[in-house]
């Protein structure tokens, strides 16, 4: 009986591992591998709204995109309620940071569009109130298929459970703006299966989101990266030698480090159009390391597969740490086996000085790498900060082999495109 893997004529694979070992290189602070200082007086994108994980408009080679000279990203957004008596605190001003905690809940997607790159304009809505069939609308990518301006946007329906689904639209452009028109049949492409990835009656904290499909650069298949967790019951999972790797003397000891299970998912389309979608195993493992590898994305470069995630230092096992921040790994081929990037995965970390300051970074194609604010300290104790929910400063980075360097710093929200689409 043929495995799955070679029923698509893919190389049949076992997960590479992000070992213990591996993290316990992980130096914070590093100038080559953390994000500069973000100031305390940042520009906020749109005052009645928190904006977070950001996606550009891209094609499926991974290059970003803008169309007849428009950038586009979309963004998770959430009304901003300062005054909405349950954001107010008990002198009647308004906490924003509780707002801010609770934006996840009525997370929707929204665009935003501009001439250069930055100075974002909102747009709105990309689906209309009761298109998605959950509660929330929860990160992806938006790809630009034609120059007819289709888009299919694949993100997360969250709540009730967790499914990846796609919906089909069309940007419109003029000489004034970007609108979106369309995207108003969501399809569900798939969801965990609790025999490679973890499933919510497995483990209530499970993760299956942020799918990001692709061209393979070799093979010219279509395949999707997403976030999950290893299958099987909340805590039953074993930290071995392999996971593990090889530690010096006293480290051998994981504690509860079995419950940190995240690996980079993949499937493979069985269809052009990718409406029928089959999972492979993990890429990836991060087992008795982390419990979250969010929003994987590739660059390719170099004929190497660069592959890229985001993490944070709550998410970490016990004994092994790191800052927020993007983790990185490389290999020659799709199937692995990938290595980590600078010996220890971490690619671009927050600074100790302000831990919190960035997230949700995307590294794109150029080298730059785009986050979001959110929070920066405003006074030397750290205890007073200012929240974000708004664009970082944009990060320029060189890969370089199996390194990376932190190299730029850029304007806030600058996401240049890579290309440009004339629409017909």
């Amino acid at each position: 009986m043929k495995t799955t893997t070679e029923k698509f004529g893919a190389t049949p694979h076992q997960p590479s591992l992000w070992t213990r070992a591996d993290a316990l290189k992980v130096r914070a602070d590093d100038p080559t591998t953390t994000q500069p200082l973000v100031s305390a007086d940042f520009p906020v994108l749109n005052n009645d709204v928190f904006i977070w994980d950001t996606m550009p408009l891209r094609d499926l080679d991974g290059n970003v995109t803008s169309v007849d000279g428009w950038s586009v990203i979309f963004t998770l957004t959430a009304d901003r309620h300062p005054n909405d008596p349950q954001y107010l605190d008990e002198d009647g001003n308004y906490d924003i940071l509780r707002d801010w905690n609770d934006r996840h809940g009525r997370a929707k997607m929204y665009y935003w569009f501009s001439r250069t790159g930055k100075n974002w304009e909102f747009g709105g809505r990309v689906m209309a109130e009761g298109v998605s069939p959950t509660a929330r609308e929860w990160a992806g990518t938006p790809i630009l298929l034609n120059d007819r301006g289709e888009v299919d946007l694949y993100y997360t329906a969250v709540t009730p459970g967790a499914t990846i689904v796609k919906v089909r639209g069309r940007v419109v452009t003029t000489e004034h703006g970007v609108s979106m028109v369309g995207f108003e049949k969501v399809k569900p492409l798939f969801e965990a299966d609790g025999k490679m990835y973890q499933t919510e009656a497995q483990n209530a904290f499970w993760g299956f989101r942020d799918p990001w499909p692709f061209r393979d650069p070799k093979d010219g298949k279509l395949y999707m990266l997403f976030e999950g967790n290893v299958a099987g019951e909340r805590g039953s999972h074993k930290v071995g030698e392999a996971e593990i790797g090889d530690v010096p003397p006293g480290y051998e000891d994981v504690g509860n480090s079995r419950f940190q299970t995240a690996c980079v998912g993949i499937a493979v389309a069985r269809d052009a159009d990718g409406d029928d979608w089959e999972m492979l195993p993990p890429l990836l493992t991060a087992v008795g390391v982390n419990d979250q590898t969010e929003r994987p994305h590739f660059v390719f470069q170099d004929g190497k597969y660069y592959l890229f995630t985001i993490s944070h230092t709550f998410t970490y096992a016990d004994g092994v740490t790191g800052p927020d921040g993007v983790y990185g790994f490389v290999a020659d081929s799709l199937f692995g086996p990938y290595v980590p990037l600078n010996g220890s995965g971490l690619v671009l970390g927050n600074p100790s000085s302000q831990p919190f300051q960035t997230y949700s970074h995307y590294v794109m194609p150029n080298g730059l790498v785009t986050s979001f604010i959110d929070s920066v300290p405003t006074d030397e104790t750290g205890t007073q900060i200012r929240v974000g929910g708004t664009e970082a400063p944009t990060v320029g980075m060189k890969i370089k082999g199996q390194q990376t360097f932190v190299v730029a710093e850029y304007d806030y929200g600058y996401i240049p495109p890579m290309l440009d689409v004339t629409l017909k």
